[in-house]
């Protein structure tokens, strides 16, 4: 019998947010973070809270993890402070089991893709702290959307990130267009509130905003990560940039796979 597992696209797993609909809680994830996903020629699977002995089971199942962007905040307490703006949009039942996949997933080398919430996720979750409002800090622009406009208007580009050279976001973009990419600079949306205050040991900055704040980092271990403070996965099959990140990220995850099923005991059948 054909063994199909050598054969199969990745699968990418998506932690879902914790949503209050009506009067019920529910699991939700952003139909354009799994779209994106398709683009990068994986398969999503969308995963509810885990308990903390769930999580090694989860990963096993799959290839890569997606860390999405959220209306929510990760929670202060987490490095060390307390809410500033009880106003804004919280989810612990996601930090609880975000947090600990991420240290799990980037032991084992599985390919890693943050985006904005999930950009924050894995610099707190590797000892990192954030801005809790990086608007109120000296010298720093204002990085969030104006959710008055339109959401095409909101998303829309936004300012100019400066690549570090030969750094590994660097050598996905290389050789993109001149009218993309000029010289290491491109041109992102911005739609956040929190960002990096102090980066993780262990994390390498990979782009800057004009006012300096982190924008994109990598951690120094094993496999394929990326996180990034702005959102590819708006409009990802028309911009270059972004089909770019999406591919260099269903590539390592694809390779992961084979290299999970090499190494996993076969199990032959007879019939």
């Amino acid at each position: 019998m054909k063994n199909d597992s050598a054969v199969r696209p990745p699968v990418v797993l998506v932690p879902a947010c914790q949503r209050v609909l009506g009067r019920h809680p529910f699991h939700v994830a952003g139909k354009k973070y799994v779209e994106a996903i398709r683009l990068a020629g994986a398969v999503p699977l969308v995963i509810p809270g885990a308990l903390p002995e769930e999580i090694p089971t989860l990963l096993s199942l799959a290839d890569g993890v997606l860390l999405t962007g959220s209306p929510s905040n990760v929670h202060p307490s987490h490095f060390g402070e307390d809410v500033l703006d009880p106003s804004l949009p919280l989810d612990p039942d996601r930090d609880n089991f975000t947090l600990p996949m991420i240290r799990q997933a980037l032991e084992k080398g599985m390919p890693l893709l943050g985006i904005c919430r999930g950009f924050q996720e894995v610099n707190v979750a590797l000892g990192g702290t954030l801005h809790q409002a990086v608007h109120r800090q000296p010298g720093l622009m204002d990085h969030r959307g104006d959710g008055s406009k339109p959401v095409e208007e909101e998303y829309g580009l936004a300012h100019p990130v400066q690549m570090v050279p030969g750094g590994l976001l660097d050598q996905i973009l290389a050789g993109l267009d001149d009218s993309v990419l000029k010289g290491h600079q491109f041109m992102v949306n911005s739609l956040h509130g929190q960002g990096v205050n102090r980066l993780a040991s262990g994390l390498r900055v990979e782009a800057l905003a004009p006012d300096g704040v982190v924008e994109a980092f990598t951690f120094d271990g094993p496999g394929f990560n990326l996180c990034l403070q702005w959102h590819p996965e708006w409009l990802a099959a028309s911009n270059p940039v972004s089909r770019r990140i999406f591919a260099a990220f269903g590539q390592a995850c694809e390779a992961y796979g084979r290299y999970r099923n090499a190494v996993r005991p076969s199990v032959s059948s007879t019939y």
